[in-house]
């Protein structure tokens, strides 16, 4: 049972959300805020465990509201709710360390789906929105150094194979790179995605990306 706090300045969509997840039988209590000051305290001064979080609040921003946060309780699940997808939007709130970041256009069903999903540890972005990440990262001229402060029991080749598909390489073309077949790379690929405790590949980045704030490359 989980008590979650949603954050979020407009009145009729935090009505909706405490609608939703009040018929689901694993959430036990919802706070409501409508700034972010307001859930700061309401966080300091009740048990939350997972926090739904509007990026465009007024004052305080959502991606400051989860630095704060965080820093309060590390352990607290944020899942940020926006229809903001700018990079520089989408890379701070990573950076901050956000769980999941999600368009406001997400079916509360599914959004409940990814609480659940969070609370067990997973990282989950909006695929429109991890394609965001993806093109960051894709661009040559700004590749950051990916290697995370928790390795995950990631191998020494596990790691070189991590910080090429953050650098947007796919298989083939790390198979080249270290010349070991792409059969090899797979093998590699799937046990990073299982260490890490993610679905897929953009999901790697996403969470390497989040573990550490990076630094640019010299190239």
């Amino acid at each position: 049972m989980y008590k979650v706090l949603i954050v979020e300045d407009h009145a009729l969509i935090r009505f909706g959300l405490k609608t939703a997840f009040e018929s689901k039988d694993f959430i036990s209590d919802i706070y409501e805020s409508a700034n972010a000051e307001d859930a700061i305290s309401l966080v300091q001064n009740h048990k939350v465990d997972a926090v739904i979080m509007d990026l465009g609040l007024p004052v305080m921003n959502g991606i400051d509201a989860t630095k704060a946060i965080k820093s309060i309780n590390k352990d607290i699940k944020i899942i940020i709710l926006t229809s903001h997808n700018s990079e520089q939007d989408v890379i701070e709130s990573i950076k901050s360390g956000a769980n999941a970041y999600c368009s406001k256009d997400i079916s509360p069903d599914k959004l409940a789906d990814i609480l659940l999903s969070v609370m067990d540890g997973a990282a989950w972005f909006d695929p429109k929105i991890a394609n965001v990440v993806l093109n960051s990262v894709s661009n040559t001229s700004k590749i950051p150094n990916y290697m995370l402060d928790n390795n995950y029991n990631l191998t020494d080749r596990e790691q070189e194979v991590l910080e090429y598909i953050c650098e947007g390489l796919n298989n083939g073309e790390i198979s080249k790179i270290l010349d070991v077949s792409i059969n090899t790379v797979k093998v590699h690929v799937s046990s990073i995605i299982q260490k890490l405790g993610v679905e897929d590949r953009t999901q790697v980045v996403v969470k390497a990306l989040r573990n550490k704030q990076f630094k640019e490359k010299q190239l």
